[in-house]
């Protein structure tokens, strides 16, 4: 999971763009009949490092991504963005999803499906190879993503962790 020092503590001084991953229409079975209801799986992101999602539920669609995107603002974590790619590669689960991202080279793209490319392009990736392997549940997509993020560490975090210099970390 992510950790809690890539928590972001302060939103006012940025600037989120939001993208809708999906929207569910709901159906509550009454005596008197069915009442439908809507949520909204939302992610925001800066596009430069930060990103967080949310879930939102309300009797409208514009209400139920409104509330989606409240919450995904309290939850936003800051991820290491080399060059346009991530440091090194990741494997997370969460529920029936799995999904594995990798570091690609200049040029490639964002190579992942869904509900996966809408979180690595809110962060600000250019270039990675994704891969989702189990359910293709967005929900649980959407969090697997983010524990993949959350574990991203640069070398720079490495070297500080370990207590030894950089040159170290990559020559043993």
């Amino acid at each position: 999971m992510a950790t809690n020092m890539n928590r972001v503590k302060s939103t006012n001084d940025l600037e989120l763009k939001d993208r809708l991953v999906a929207v569910n229409r709901v159906t509550k079975v009454t005596k008197g009949g069915r009442t439908f209801s809507f949520s909204a799986i939302v992610v925001v992101g800066n596009e430069n490092g930060i990103v967080g999602w949310g879930l939102g539920k309300a009797g409208e669609v514009t209400a139920a991504i409104a509330k989606g995107t409240e919450a995904a603002k309290k939850n936003l974590i800051k991820v290491p963005v080399l060059k346009g790619t991530i440091p090194h590669a990741q494997l997370a689960k969460f529920g029936g999803a799995q999904v594995l991202i990798q570091p690609a080279s200049a040029g490639t793209g964002v190579k992942a499906g869904g509900a996966m490319r809408a979180v690595l392009e809110s962060v600000g990736i250019t270039d990675v190879l994704a891969k989702s392997k189990g359910s293709s549940n967005p929900h649980n997509l959407v969090k697997a993503t983010m524990v993949a993020l959350g574990e991203l560490r640069d070398a720079n975090t490495v070297a500080q962790n370990r207590g030894v210099s950089l040159d170290k970390v990559f020559n043993g």
